[in-house]
């Protein structure tokens, strides 16, 4: 016999509109409260009437994005291509933007328990095996943007093609030290999941072997999470050095940003002092006259956002993890151009 929302309020010790308000993420409960009810339902196995919850949604089906950073340049160009593709799909849309640890493991510990979406896109990071159980009980799809994830569908990059492209660029030009600048991003949880940001940092270490220069830790400086002024500072480590690099690769152009902002204060002029290639090709890039590696951002949150309507909908879905292309777009801050034009 089915276990009923009757089961769980017995079990946590209240009432039925208790259990309610917890399952619409009602406000209005006590934190100690929703966590007991919380436990009540996962140690039934209880599993929400989606229909009928469709039903007073008025048939609109509602599917959630899990943002790290909502003022991350990507994950907002990822976001504007999920958003258009539901909008004609004819789907609501429900933003979640996590700032700490510690608010991701509340989230998805409420979004978990079936509720609030009908679909789930988290972007950047894959989340622990035990919410991506509680997803799957309750027949909620889940896709990963922007990391690669061998249990649930994926849409990403080779970000080892990325940074392997920008450093033989460099190579290229001459430069035989070239500096990296990692982009950390969180470890993907023992998940089989991918760090970008390391993968990048693969791509740039077989372009050094592959020309036959030894690859030299010291020249890797490690930036926080998505921060032109944590770029900024990993850029100063670089360029204090009396070996300073003459070229950087880094692993995003908010990273690269920083690394402008640091070279023009130590007196460096882009490119004659510093050649700089970064990465993803937001909107600003262009503007700064940045090389990057392009990632199509837009593209990548298209098809994440494909494939979450098509499993919602109970469609076979035969590409269910995709890699998409990467590009080098080269511009003025690697001195490329400049040479062309010297000819």
């Amino acid at each position: 016999m089915p276990v009923t929302i009757y089961d769980v309020a017995k079990a946590a010790g209240v009432g039925i509109s208790t259990v309610s308000r917890v399952l619409n993420e009602n406000t209005n409960v006590r934190e100690e409260t929703r966590i007991r009810v919380l436990e009540a339902i996962e140690a039934l196995g209880y599993k929400p009437n989606i229909l009928a919850r469709n039903l007073s949604r008025s048939h609109v089906q509602t599917v959630g994005v899990v943002l790290s950073y909502l003022t991350s340049p990507f994950q907002v160009t990822v976001l504007q291509g999920i958003e258009r593709f539901l909008a004609q799909a004819g789907l609501d849309l429900t933003i979640f933007s996590l700032e700490s640890p510690k608010r991701r493991e509340t989230l998805l510990e409420n979004l978990s328990h079936g509720r609030r979406c009908d679909g789930l896109i988290v972007i950047s990071f894959t989340p622990q095996q035990r919410f991506l159980q509680r997803f799957q009980r309750y027949h909620t799809p889940v896709v990963i943007a922007d990391f690669r994830d061998e249990r649930i569908p994926s849409v990403y990059v080779d970000n080892v093609e990325g940074g392997y492209l920008a450093t033989k660029h460099l190579l290229g030009l001459g430069h035989t030290r070239i500096g990296y600048i990692l982009d950390h991003t969180e470890p993907p949880n023992g998940s089989g999941g991918n760090e970008p940001g390391a993968d990048r940092q693969r791509g740039y270490v077989r372009a050094l072997l592959e020309a036959g220069i030894p690859f030299d830790p010291m020249l890797v400086s490690e930036s926080g999470l998505h921060s032109r002024e944590r770029g900024a500072v990993a850029a100063e480590r670089l360029l204090n050095r009396a070996d300073r690099p003459t070229a950087i690769f880094a692993a995003s152009d908010v990273i690269a940003l920083g690394v402008m902002e640091c070279a023009r204060k130590a007196g460096l002029a882009l490119p004659d002092d510093l050649a700089l290639v970064g990465f993803d090709d937001i909107e600003l890039a262009s503007f700064i006259g940045l090389t990057t590696v392009r990632q199509p951002m837009q593209e990548m949150g298209r098809h994440a956002a494909e494939i979450v309507t098509r499993l919602m909908r109970g469609e076979k879905v035969e590409r269910m993890s995709r890699q998409l292309p990467v590009e080098l777009v080269v511009r003025e801050s690697c001195g490329a151009l400049a040479l062309a034009e010297r000819g």
